[in-house]
């Protein structure tokens, strides 16, 4: 049996554009997604801080270092510039696996500049 977790999350990210006729995804900063130990193409859950949706797709890496958060595709309509949203990359686990688990949780300024990247654990490892 394999159980569902978040393995890493990019906290309170400001949305900087919203492309309804692109064919989907978000489009995150690379160096946003590297500091997080996401992957491209890798599925993250969004959720809307400012509007409470909650919506799943795939990563597309952005431009380094220029802080773009793009919602692109159906979710354009629920993500507007300015939003904060938080991302969550998910991965497939043993129970045992529990233990070693780290989830990293990159913070970010106004403008998606990394202020902070923690790493913390659920369960004690002791």
């Amino acid at each position: 049996m394999l159980i569902r977790v978040c393995m890493s999350k990019i906290h309170r990210a400001t949305v900087t554009q919203a492309d309804l006729n692109y064919v989907g995804s978000i489009t995150i900063d690379e160096d946003l997604v590297e500091k997080a130990g996401m992957r491209p193409y890798q599925y993250v859950n969004i959720t809307n801080v400012s509007n409470g949706v909650f919506w799943q797709t795939y990563i597309m890496p952005g431009p380094r270092g220029q802080g773009d958060i793009c919602l692109n595709g159906p979710p354009a309509r629920h993500f507007q510039p300015g939003d904060k949203i938080i991302v969550l990359a998910e991965a497939w686990i043993a129970p045992e696996e529990l233990k070693e688990l780290n989830p990293v949780v990159v913070f970010v300024d106004d403008k998606n500049k990394v202020t902070e990247v923690k790493k913390h654990s659920a369960i004690s490892n002791d």
